[in-house]
């Protein structure tokens, strides 16, 4: 089976695509912004990833939520629940973690259906 990894670097690639599966983490990049604003961003690179690729937001299987501050959880599933779709909700979970750039307020994590 193919394996197509899109914009690969020495440590990562932007994309991965396998078995009819997308696999992709998304961060913010309004880093001035507060939490609310870089997860409805974020949400708005995964929108557009998956499209690129010829999915969408309802094929999204499974969600890793990182957030650096859990104070930021209320405003990030804000954001979340105006995006997400009724009814195709994923898979979900939320982690605190030491995120490595201090400005990220967020990172989101997606396995999805092509």
């Amino acid at each position: 089976m193919t394996i197509l990894r899109i914009d690969a670097e020495a440590r990562w690639s932007d994309v991965v695509v396998h078995n009819q599966t997308i696999y992709y983490t998304g961060v913010p990049e309004n880093l001035d912004a507060d939490a609310f604003e870089q997860t409805a961003n974020t949400l708005a690179q995964i929108d557009a990833m998956l499209e690129k690729l010829g999915s969408e937001k309802s094929r999204i299987l499974d969600a890793t939520i990182f957030l650096a501050n859990k104070d930021d959880f209320a405003a990030m599933n804000k954001a979340w629940d105006a995006w997400v779709v009724a009814g195709h909700a994923p898979v979900r979970c939320t982690v605190q973690a030491t995120l490595m750039k201090p400005e990220y307020k967020v990172e989101i994590k997606i396995i999805a259906a092509v």
